[in-house]
């Protein structure tokens, strides 16, 4: 074994010897391509066949020779570049080799030519005379190959322009998805090169950029360098010259390091996600601009389209002409209807008399340039939907319902946003998206100790929806002016030519109606062939010459005349009038429902803050009208605070009078089949319970029950009862505190309506248990309780929230338990309140007469003192006086308290 070791050894040191001395390194440039000796190979065995042969003309030497540039470097699967290589490939290698045979110095024989199409050139493989000196072999061949390429005009190139090199090297052959990049890793066999020695190696192929020093590899792996090219034609040339090459590491080393090139690619695997890993100050901002551009430029337009497609119903089937006629034609047959519209009318005519004023502020508001919002309020079942409803059919103007209430009861920030894109046609909405940004500023908080700034507040959201629909609104109201300037004009062009062809068939008629084109037909004279020459006809050349003839044309041309002059004048007023009512017609409608809708906490105070700012600026551009129906007149607080400077039109709907009331509940018995002959006690039960439209229905559907009118008012009057005492009241003390006024200020305003239709305001606001305070009064309108009537801006009166409540109030005043649990609370409160006084009376009299002691008589200040004494002991009489008042009244209530019991 180490016999064969050191035989091993040995062989391998002569190999190594063999190898250095094959193995020579020498450069040259010409003028239009460089030519560079960086290898040249002879072998043992070819020696050996030379001297044996010594009279053979074939060369033993042999070497490569690369040509860069005769194809495009392929730079990728997707470069096309190198399918006109391979087009033109017979030309070019034809063309390369009749140059290279050309040299004859030193017995050089062109062996085969080899495209590489990947680095765009091409290895040529010759031989060569070894019986001369090598080095004088080799730069004898230079002269020549520089000779006649200069006289050839350079090596050729696939894109005509002579402009390749020539360098010794060696084959790579390889058909791996390697493709020539600018950056070359040189892997070492052996020791290390130091940097100096490479740019010295490489710097001929062309202009270096980096030279990256060998860093520790992985086991098993070689030591490399990265160099990096400015061109890729140069590492093109560089990676085929030097692959295989051994250099010395040191110029006195004797022992030689083998160089192995290989592409690497500019972009390495995972480079992009590594980089946002540690960038993500710089890419999170970038990210999002990038999404809110992609948003903008592709998004934004659908949403815009989507928008302005659910204004005008092309998204809706049963608005197309097809699917009416079809409707018409087979399912409408089958349905029977109890109700015509003389019915209808007559309903819109009796029952519903008290709307007309408010439908007709409503109709001059939208007849009008808007200028304010429309607040139309009423109580529930006033009629304010069916009413909007009715004047939206007659108009037919595009409309853009969205309610209130709904979006309110929303369960979260994504459904509400959900919820308002389904009601105004915004799509795509990607609510995901949400969820999704917060988690990304949850982690971004993680690495960059900051939030990224994705996720948006809730207003920001409806913001941005709203805006969108703002912009759908324009683009319909442009959209309408320009297809009723283009309908205006087809009239006005039909209007013409009708004008033409009566004058035609007027002159027809007369007789002088003379047609040039006939000429050619019948051929009267020399011009008949051109049929023109010929002179108008006038009136004295018709057939039958009437007698007015001359007068009526002569009367119609002054007419016209005149018509023209006067016109003019006119002309722009009626035109400056027809653009003002287009532009009011091209207008949409935009309804707001439910604007008072209880319930969803701080999402509804920013759901409704958003939509009053945003159908504020809808008025102040003039971009639609906006009509927002409410149960409650405070909720235009709101809209008064979007639009400080100019006050809202408010519309205000009340309850139907008793005609009214007993004419509708007839008119719908009737169309539910039900005949009933009113008596008069009959008559007095519906005016008792009001005008209230909701009320009037639950009576209707009572008596369709089968109930009789007397027992269907009791069951609503008892009902109301019940729903009052529960959420005026309260069901015990601890639910009555979480209540927005005390039990006995909601007591005292019953007791006050239960006797009278209508209080004074301020008469109840000033005395007890209010004292001041606005805030229950409020809270009791908003909650239908109470309604508060309105004169000149300021409250006037307080009457019932429903007119069925004054039956309800006072139900619940002669129910004598209750009254004398409530009026013993009451009660209790002024006795509290009265002690209070008294001992505030008598404290202030403790202190005066310790004033009255040490003060002088002469002062004067004694009177001072005996006149505040005297009111004080007045004040503390009628206190004293009515505890003792009230609290035998008590003792009373209290006795009738156990006799129900």
């Amino acid at each position: 074994m180490s016999h064969l070791s050191a035989a091993i050894a040995r062989q391998a040191r002569l190999h190594a010897v063999d190898k250095r001395l094959v193995w020579q390194r020498a450069r040259a440039v010409t003028s239009r391509g460089r030519v560079r000796f960086l290898s040249a190979t002879t072998s043992a065995g070819e020696r050996s066949r030379a001297e044996e042969e010594e009279h053979t003309v074939v060369p033993s030497r042999e070497g490569w020779l690369f040509i860069d540039s005769v194809f495009p470097v392929r730079l990728g699967t997707l470069d096309l570049r190198h399918y006109i290589g391979i087009f033109r490939e017979e030309t070019l290698l034809d063309r390369v080799s009749a140059l290279l045979s050309s040299v004859k110095t030193c017995g050089f024989q062109l062996k085969s030519v080899e495209p590489h199409h990947k680095d765009g050139g091409v290895f040529a493989k010759f031989g060569y005379d070894p019986s001369a000196p090598e080095d004088e072999a080799l730069r004898k061949i230079l002269e020549e190959l520089r000779d006649n390429v200069a006289k050839s005009g350079g090596v050729p190139s696939w894109i005509g322009v002579p402009q390749g090199n020539m360098s010794f090297g060696d084959t790579i052959s390889q058909d791996m998805n390697y493709y020539a990049s600018t950056i070359v890793r040189i892997s070492f066999e052996g020791s290390d090169l130091r940097e100096e020695t490479l740019f010295d190696l490489l710097r001929p192929f062309g202009r270096i950029i980096t030279i990256d020093p060998p860093t520790p590899p992985p086991a098993g792996s070689l030591r490399s360098a990265i160099v990096t090219f400015r061109h890729v034609r140069s590492a093109a040339i560089a990676r085929n010259t030097i692959h295989g090459l051994a250099v010395p590491p040191e110029p006195s080393s004797t022992n030689l390091t083998r160089l192995r090139a290989k592409y690497q690619r500019p972009i390495q695997a995972h480079v992009i996600r590594d980089y946002i890993s540690n960038h993500p100050k710089i890419f999170l901002p970038i990210f999002i601009f990038l999404l809110g551009s992609l948003t903008y430029t592709i998004f934004d337009p659908v949403r815009v389209f989507m928008v302005e497609g659910k204004l005008n119903d092309w998204f809706d089937l049963k608005e197309y002409k097809f699917y009416k006629w079809l409707r018409s034609n087979t399912i409408d047959h089958f349905y029977l209807t109890t109700s015509d519209e003389s019915d209808a009318a007559l309903i819109r005519a009796n029952a519903w008399k008290e709307r007309e004023d408010a439908a007709g502020q409503l109709n001059r508001y939208l007849t009008d340039v808007p200028s304010t919002v429309a607040f139309v309020h009423g109580p529930q079942g006033s009629g304010k939907s069916r009413m909007i409803s009715a004047m939206l059919k007659d108009t037919h103007r595009p409309a853009l319902t969205i309610d209130v209430g709904a979006l309110c009861a929303a369960s979260s920030d994504t459904a509400l946003i959900t919820g308002l894109a389904n009601q105004t046609g915004y799509w795509p909405v990607f609510s995901f998206l949400s969820s999704m940004s917060s988690l990304i500023d949850l982690a971004s908080v993680g690495l960059i100790g900051q939030k990224a700034g994705l996720s948006t507040s809730l207003p920001d959201q409806l913001k941005q929806i709203l805006e969108v629909v703002g912009a759908a609104l324009r683009d319909v109201n442009v959209n309408y002016r320009k297809r009723h300037a283009r309908r205006l004009e087809e009239e006005q062009v039909s209007k013409l030519i009708a004008e033409q062809e009566a004058k035609v068939q007027e002159r027809i008629r007369m007789g002088i109606w003379h047609d040039p084109r006939l000429d050619c037909v019948a051929g009267n004279g020399v011009m008949s062939e051109l049929g023109v020459g010929d002179e108008r006809l006038g009136v004295n050349d018709a057939e039958v010459k009437p007698m007015n003839v001359n007068n009526a044309v002569d009367e119609k041309d002054t007419q016209e005349n005149n018509a023209t002059s006067t016109g003019n004048g006119s002309a722009e007023g009626k035109q400056s009038q027809s653009e003002d009512t287009q532009a009011i017609e091209a207008m949409p409608i935009v309804i707001l429902r439910g604007f008072e809708s209880k319930g969803g906490g701080a999402r509804r105070e920013e759901l409704l803050n958003v939509v009053s700012q945003w159908a504020a600026s809808l008025v102040e551009g003039e971009v639609a009208h906006v009509v927002v129906v409410s149960d409650n007149r405070e909720n235009a607080k709101r809209l008064a605070k979007a639009l400080p400077s100019k006050p809202l039109n408010l519309i205000q709907l009340s309850d139907a009078d008793s005609g009214s009331a007993l004419s509708f509940v007839k008119q719908k018995l009737h169309d539910a089949g039900v005949e009933i002959d009113f008596k008069p006690e009959q008559f007095s039960y519906i005016e008792r319970l009001g005008g209230r439209a909701a009320d009037l229905e639950s009576l209707i559907h009572k008596v369709r029950s089968g109930m009789t009118v007397e027992q269907a008012v009791d069951d609503i009057i008892s009902r109301g009862v019940s729903e009052l005492r529960k959420n005026a009241f309260g069901d015990d003390a601890e639910d009555a505190k979480n209540l927005p006024w005390s039990r006995e200020q909601v007591w005292k305003l019953m007791k006050e309506l239960a006797k009278k239709p209508e209080i004074p305001y301020h008469e109840v606001l000033i005395d007890f248990p209010f004292k001041g305070d606005e805030g229950p009064l409020r809270e009791m309108e908003r909650a239908e309780f109470i309604a508060i009537n309105i004169q000149d801006g300021r409250p006037t009166n307080i009457k019932p929230g429903k007119p069925v409540y004054r039956l309800v109030f006072e139900k619940l005043v002669q129910d004598s338990v209750f009254a004398a649990i409530q009026d013993i609370a009451y009660n209790q409160k002024i006795i509290v309140s009265n002690e209070a006084t008294v001992r505030a009376c008598e404290e202030e009299l403790m202190t005066l007469k310790e004033v009255e002691a040490g003060t002088s008589h002469w002062w004067g200040s004694r009177k001072a003192v005996s006149s505040r004494g005297e009111y004080l002991l007045k004040k503390m009489r009628a206190a004293v006086e009515k505890i003792e008042a009230l609290e035998k009244q008590n003792a009373v209530l209290k006795r009738t308290l156990s006799k129900a019991q």
